[in-house]
């Protein structure tokens, strides 16, 4: 009856094509969903600064590095989805097209020598995506850290596949091409170190001046509003670190929570100073 009507086995294309086609979209709905799943989970992370600090507020620095977790992730689940859709979709679509014995194979060359002749007019745009591709999968910065990119040094304020945005000291803003960025010095990743450098008169006590920078570390390790909120460590003197003709050179220095070494370095300044001019220890110039 049915199965011998002309129109039989056009009916049974249509239903599959139909069924081709539902099928594709729900499996790109599925590869989204879990895709968002676990982009929201690596997005919500859980907080690094745990690591250095306990009962510590640091909703400031935990903000930064949500904001860093969260648009890494984003960036890589919008390339995912992309390239779901695209290999779901496109699948489909040979499916369906050889379901209705239309030839593929021209078509298949012709995209082929199309995505030839793209490659080669896109190199540069290609180069970028797959440097920004690997800097976010190798976490090699994010927003909120102060790098030097090589064309320009600055704090990052967005990172995409194609470009990265930073801000310098004086605040210009640089957009710098992924492709073009052959090395990258992050000064904001795990931690960093302040250090500072004492001259001293040649002969000054070599004892006693060490007593007084270790007092002076004790000092500041033991200061609540710098221990494990900026400092991690604590503080070390190495003693004399140069000789000269007219100086000895003590240096101290401080593991600090990454981009912190500046104001820990200012800090530890002021104290010394202080304390060398308390003691009547003068201060010169190193050679």
């Amino acid at each position: 009856m049915f199965y011998n009507a002309p129109w039989a086995p056009l009916a049974a294309s249509a239903v599959v094509v139909v069924l081709i086609v539902l099928l594709a979209f729900v499996l790109r709905n599925v590869a989204h969903r879990v895709i968002t799943r676990v982009v929201n989970r690596a997005a919500a992370g859980g907080s690094i600064t745990s690591r250095f600090r306990k009962g510590i507020a640091t909703d400031g620095i935990d903000v930064l590095l949500h904001e860093r977790r969260k648009q890494r992730a984003e960036t890589m689940g919008s390339v995912l989805k992309h390239v779901a859709s695209v290999v779901i979709l496109g699948t489909a679509v040979l499916t369906v097209l050889d379901r209705l014995t239309i030839p593929i194979a021209p078509l298949l060359t012709s995209v082929g020598i199309l995505g030839v002749a793209i490659g080669f007019g896109a190199q540069e745009l290609v180069k970028d995506f797959i440097a920004g591709m690997f800097m976010l999968l190798e976490d090699q910065y994010g927003v909120g850290d102060v790098i030097d990119a090589g064309p320009a040094i600055g704090t990052v304020e967005a990172v995409t596949l194609r470009i990265t945005r930073l801000r310098d000291a004086d605040g210009r803003v640089w957009y710098v091409r992924n492709g073009t960025i052959t090395r990258v010095g992050n000064e904001s990743q795990g931690w960093s170190r302040a250090f500072m450098d004492v001259p001293v008169a040649y002969d000054a006590d070599v004892v006693g001046v060490r007593v007084l920078l270790e007092h002076v570390a004790e000092e500041v390790w033991a200061d609540p509003e710098l221990r494990e909120s900026k400092i991690v460590e604590p503080l070390t003197v190495y003693g004399v670190e140069q000789l000269s003709d007219s100086s000895l050179v003590f240096r101290i220095t401080a593991k600090t929570l990454p981009a912190a070494q500046a104001e820990v370095a200012r800090e530890l300044r002021m104290r010394v100073k202080t304390a060398l001019d308390d003691a009547g220890i003068p201060m010169v110039a190193s050679a």
